[in-house]
């Protein structure tokens, strides 16, 4: 199994918008997420357009593609970007197929890189729904710190929810 991670093409936009516009209303509520707050589908393209031909210190989500044996199976991106300071990230394998494999660890790896160097930061979190065990147990494995849990609206698709907030320094990168 070869797992790889680069940064989001145009040519992505199609099967990331499909992964959610296809997702199943348990798969939206088991990542906490709300599907009736989607944009509409040509909105979401455009958006996801504009992040990608955006220059690096302006982007406000910056999206790598997860790969393995060269065929997209997920996304991770970060929002909420405070250039050199820190950003919010978020866990996306697209099929069942693809998920409990143990790759997530390695692919969330193989992305820090790209967060740590491109967009320089100093702290990158991570705050996935509480009740969603997959993601939690990644970033305990790959090293991230666990700092609290909490009840919040995390992102623009989310429902409010009890949250973990996990966080991984510059330095616990560089450790890594």
């Amino acid at each position: 199994m070869d797992l790889s991670v680069r940064e989001i093409t145009v040519k992505d936009i199609d099967l990331l918008l499909e992964y959610w516009f296809t997702s199943s209303d348990d798969h939206f509520l088991k990542m906490g997420a709300d599907a009736s707050k989607l944009p509409k589908r040509e909105e979401f393209y455009n958006i996801l357009v504009d992040q990608i031909n955006s220059p690096i210190e302006n982007k406000k989500s910056y999206a790598l593609i997860w790969e393995e044996n060269g065929k997209q199976i997920g996304h991770t991106n970060v929002n909420n970007i405070e250039f050199g300071k820190e950003a919010f990230m978020h866990l996306h394998v697209w099929n069942t197929a693809n998920r409990k494999k143990g790759s997530g660890a390695i692919l969330v790896k193989k992305s820090l890189p790209f967060y740590f160097q491109k967009l320089e930061l100093q702290t990158l979190y991570c705050q996935p729904y509480a009740l969603n065990p997959a993601p939690n147990k990644t970033l305990q494995k790959v090293g991230f710190e666990f700092v609290k849990k909490y009840r919040t609206i995390p992102g623009s698709l989310n429902f409010e929810q009890e949250v973990n907030l996990w966080k991984m320094t510059r330095h616990q990168f560089l450790e890594l």
